[in-house]
């Protein structure tokens, strides 16, 4: 089985559907969304309709639920949350009840689960950002528990490209852009973010999991960012530096955090 691992899409249109269209080339038997399909950006209903069109395998991601009405937006960023609000009232009755609808977790069994945020704990998964070991080794030992027998979990939420191998105890990252899988380990992978990623490289991001060859491969796709941009900002939904990789973006607060701004700079950036 050939699956196609996409996450935090977060209603980029151009990134959905350049993703979508280089998938369609590697001829996969199904597409995995590890959910995220709405906030930040200007076009929610559109992403919702063009992914349904590709039925994907979906879990709900932590802005689909505030969105959907199944969370409150406490703990989300003022962008992420202004985001949020415009969402809500621009999507039907149809649209909002397919996300409500979206589990927190789903399966295929012997090859996959698929979460957003973690596999621990039972509640609030969808918010738990797995970047630390301690982490990542408490997901992966739900994952050897899970009762579908998979021996790799996809995960997204950080919108960081990461492949982790929990092996004789011992849990590190893998890296390349081509990983081979161990018969005895233990897998978090995950696939960045189509539509809002958080590295230097702003491309979108996915992950082709072979489940005969056993390998998992990295792919990064072109779009044109200028005409998304173009539209969150006239939604009023940009943050501040947007238009900057994050590792100068992040610099830029820390000049700012130096006089005494930090939290201003914060509430902007999202």
């Amino acid at each position: 089985m050939k699956l196609a691992i996409i996450s935090d899409v977060h209603a980029n249109l151009e990134a959905l559907r350049a993703t979508l269209a280089e998938i369609s080339a590697h001829a996969v038997d199904r597409i995995v969304c590890l959910g995220d399909i709405v906030g930040y950006n200007a076009n929610p209903a559109e992403c919702i309709a063009h992914l349904r069109g590709f039925d994907p395998l979906c879990v709900a991601g932590n802005h689909d639920r505030a969105v959907a009405g199944e969370i409150t937006t406490d703990g989300f960023s003022h962008t992420a949350a202004r985001a949020v609000r415009w969402t809500k009232v621009r999507l039907d009755a149809e649209a909002r009840a397919y996300l409500a609808a979206l589990p927190l977790t789903a399966s295929i069994e012997h090859h996959l689960v698929a979460v957003h945020g973690a596999l621990h704990p039972e509640t609030g998964r969808d918010m738990v950002r797995l970047e630390t070991e301690e982490l990542r080794r408490a997901s992966l030992e739900a994952l050897i528990r899970h009762p579908s027998r998979a021996r790799v979990c996809a995960f997204g939420h950080t919108h960081r490209v990461g492949i982790f191998e929990l092996k004789d105890g011992v849990v590190q990252e893998r890296t390349g852009e081509r990983v081979l899988l161990r018969d005895d380990a233990y897998y978090l992978i995950n696939p960045g973010a189509v539509g809002q990623p958080r590295t230097a490289d702003r491309r979108a991001s996915y992950l082709l999991l072979d489940t005969v060859r056993q390998v998992v491969t990295v792919h990064r796709v072109d779009y044109d960012a200028a005409a998304t941009l173009a539209k969150t900002k006239s939604a009023g939904l940009a943050p501040a530096f947007s238009f900057l990789p994050e590792p100068v973006r992040d610099s830029l607060k820390r000049g700012v955090r130096a006089v005494g701004l930090s939290d201003v700079v914060k509430r902007m950036a999202g």
